[in-house]
């Protein structure tokens, strides 16, 4: 097969949506995986090069183990997993945090990996030649908090760890993890973040963001690596947010 796969979680809009489209044009067949079928459809489309669409939900165990059981039965193997799919909350002081709201957002966001990572795992091992690269969408806040989202910065934090578990068990199966960590992506989802976003001194202010293009550009470039080589973590930030010394 002269074309390597790679399956993309939430890509149907946003982050996921480019970096399938750019790793599409870099070669790559897709499978592109999330909620919407008829966004994920026209994305496949565009793309071509045998990318296909596939309706799949990463909280339920079932549906990731039937989106990796169709990526092995249409492909016979699987060389790039992007865990990119992720949801936050409304943001609230920690002591208003609703229980439902904590849940969904470790769910889709800690859980839907693992899931996923759990069912790359099983795969890249088995399959020959063996090994691939999986990649998380962490988030800056995986080092540094905003005020307000304590769900969502537990769940970031959580998806460090599991880089790192997931890159040291990898080691014995040439599989290859890494993370991008992401700041102020100009995407429907930052929308306020032009508008004002509340600061660690309580002040609102509106922050500069990147295009979405730059995130894309460097999910090909850890795809791209030969498996002897990883990024283990990369900061993909616009350059002048407040992030470095923020709080």
């Amino acid at each position: 097969m002269s074309s390597r796969i790679v399956l993309v979680t939430g890509a149907g809009s946003g982050i996921g949506q480019a970096s399938a489209l750019a790793l599409g044009r870099a070669g790559f067949t897709v499978v592109l995986a999330g909620r919407r079928r008829d966004r994920l459809e026209a994305i496949a489309e565009e793309l071509g090069n045998g990318s296909v669409a596939h309706t799949a939900d990463v909280t339920e165990e079932a549906s990731v183990d039937a989106l990796f059981e169709d990526v092995a039965r249409r492909f016979g193997r699987l060389d790039v997993l992007f865990n990119n799919a992720g949801t936050g909350a409304p943001p609230r002081p920690l002591e208003d945090v609703a229980i439902d709201d904590w849940r969904r957002v470790l769910d889709t966001n800690i859980t839907g990996a693992f899931l996923c990572t759990r069912a790359a795992f099983r795969l890249m091992k088995t399959q020959s030649p063996r090994g691939g690269r999986i990649i998380n969408n962490g988030s800056l806040s995986a080092a540094s908090p905003r005020p307000n989202i304590a769900a969502y910065t537990a769940s970031k934090h959580a998806v460090t760890g599991l880089t790192k578990s997931a890159a040291l068990e990898g080691r014995r199966y040439d599989i290859a993890c890494g993370q991008i960590d992401i700041g102020n992506t100009a995407t429907d989802m930052a929308a306020q973040m032009a508008k004002g976003m509340l600061q660690a001194d309580d002040s609102i202010r509106p922050e500069p963001t990147i295009n979405v293009k730059h995130v894309a550009d460097a999910v090909v470039y850890m795809a791209s690596l030969p498996l002897d080589a990883n990024v283990l973590f990369m900061t993909v930030m616009a350059t002048k947010m407040p992030f470095v010394g923020r709080g």
